[in-house]
């Protein structure tokens, strides 16, 4: 079982994780669950109407832009990371942050390694499930690793440019 890093805003804490990821060919147990797309999309209704919190994962073939309507119902949306490489788990959180303004949790689930953690957070992950065995403090290292940003992204961090126009 994977374990759960949520992000505090200062630092990477170790969590319960109270959902079970359900594959599609499993029934659905009960408590609170996070399900595929396709998934979600034939039996979300009955899901959320059973009081449940709900999660959906998206694929990095897949769209958020799939599930923007439901957003305000979902608990969490869970970004798959196939590989290391693959980058559009990154854009899909800053979509749901960004043009969604989505406030439940962004999880980074799959190939996810320390050193993303960094990216991740500016981009609005806030919950992790590491493949390589980090721990919370590996990721809160990481996060603070380099003081300065260079760009705007999803955390409001100010880049560099702005601090040198300042002084």
């Amino acid at each position: 079982m994977p374990t759960l890093i949520r992000w505090t805003g200062q630092r990477a804490e170790a969590a319960e994780d109270p959902f079970t990821n359900v594959a599609d060919e499993t029934p659905t147990p009960r408590g609170d669950v996070i399900v595929s797309l396709q998934r979600f999309q034939a039996e979300g209704r009955r899901l959320l109407a059973e009081g449940r919190k709900v999660g959906v994962r998206i694929e990095s073939n897949e769209a958020v832009e799939d599930i923007a309507d439901d957003l305000p119902q979902l608990a969490v949306v869970a970004l798959v990371f196939p590989k290391f490489r693959h980058g559009q788990a990154y854009s899909s959180a800053r979509i749901l942050r960004e043009r969604y303004g989505y406030q439940g949790e962004v999880r980074a689930v799959g190939d996810v390694l320390r050193e993303q953690a960094r990216f991740m957070i500016r981009c609005g992950v806030d919950a992790f499930e590491p493949a390589d065995g980090a721990a919370p403090q590996d990721l809160t290292h990481v996060a603070f690793r380099f003081r300065h940003v260079y760009q705007r992204a999803a955390d409001g961090r100010e880049p560099a440019f702005v601090e040198r126009q300042a002084s």
